[in-house]
């Protein structure tokens, strides 16, 4: 049986003790709160922290509001109540559809959004789905505040731009009039990271146009980026099956995924382009 090395242990009431803790015991110290990512890489041995700090308390990091155009989710918010929220359906229902496929059950009932993003595993749903929807972030330190954009959180795999003494505390996304979103993912059983999977946000003009789009793929080598040429070929464009599928082409063909276990690359290509034409059909019927 594989178990983690030894470790210390706390337990914070409050965000500024959190960041007192972190800082206290420095960079050996990490965040817990879900713990379905961290807790695997320790019993590996492939994350060996010296003291554990337990968020879960932290209610004051639990909550969904709508405000100014913007939806604020806190980091602690749980997958489980992002899956049932009434807001989060009819705001962003790209949201609901990814939360019904990642993982199990058991996974959503503790699995937090902002655990979520920090892991920045380039397999993960909801890092793709808060790129779709342009969502930004709120890093909370002892001097302060910063909001930084996804593309900016995310440097690379397994690395964000929160440093060691700081927290991911909330989550913003920006409400859009005529604006429907759609993820859908292929995996190879149920609860499993995804084989493909695609994001799409498409905003309709007053003329019935693409006035603006986004596409997200998960899986495939797009990590931290939009399908840009996708997009840029459906702007300003009437939806219709063919600029869908143009636009699917230039996806399939912009990603750059690897051959695995889970398939080959031209498989994950094609999963890509298809996937592309799924989320953007039904994203934009939502938009309607």
């Amino acid at each position: 049986m594989q178990v983690p090395a030894p470790f210390d242990y706390a337990r914070a009431e409050s965000v500024d003790d959190a960041l007192t803790l972190l800082q206290r015991h420095g960079p050996e110290s990490r965040v817990i709160a879900g713990g379905h990512s961290l807790l695997p890489m320790m019993k590996l041995r492939l994350a060996r922290p010296e003291w554990l700090i337990d968020i879960n308390d932290l209610f004051e990091l639990d909550y969904l509001v709508e405000d100014d155009n913007t939806v604020r989710v806190g980091a602690l918010t749980r997958h489980a109540t992002l899956l049932g929220s009434d807001l989060i359906a009819r705001r962003f229902p790209i949201i609901v559809d990814a939360e019904k496929v990642i993982a199990d059950p058991i996974v959503r009932n503790r699995g937090t959004i902002g655990g979520s993003l920090c892991q920045a595993d380039p397999a993960e749903d909801l890092s793709t789905v808060c790129e779709v929807l342009k969502a930004q972030v709120v890093i909370r330190s002892m001097d302060g505040e910063r909001v930084v954009s996804m593309p900016e959180l995310h440097r690379g795999p397994y690395e964000t731009a929160v440093e060691q003494a700081e927290l991911l505390t909330e989550i913003r996304f920006p409400v859009r009039p005529r604006t429907g979103s759609a993820y859908e993912k292929v995996e190879r059983r149920v609860g499993d990271w995804a084989v493909a999977a695609a994001g799409a946000s498409v905003t309709l003009a007053d003329d019935g146009t693409i006035a603006d789009v986004t596409i997200g793929l998960t899986s495939v080598g797009l990590d931290g980026r939009t399908a840009t040429r996708a997009e840029d070929a459906l702007r300003g464009q009437a939806p219709s099956e063919d600029a869908f599928a143009e636009a699917a082409r230039y996806a399939g063909e912009d990603c750059d995924p690897v051959s695995d276990q889970r398939g080959p690359v031209d498989y994950k290509r094609h999963l890509a382009a298809e996937l592309t034409t799924r989320v953007l059909r039904r994203a934009v019927e939502r938009a309607r």
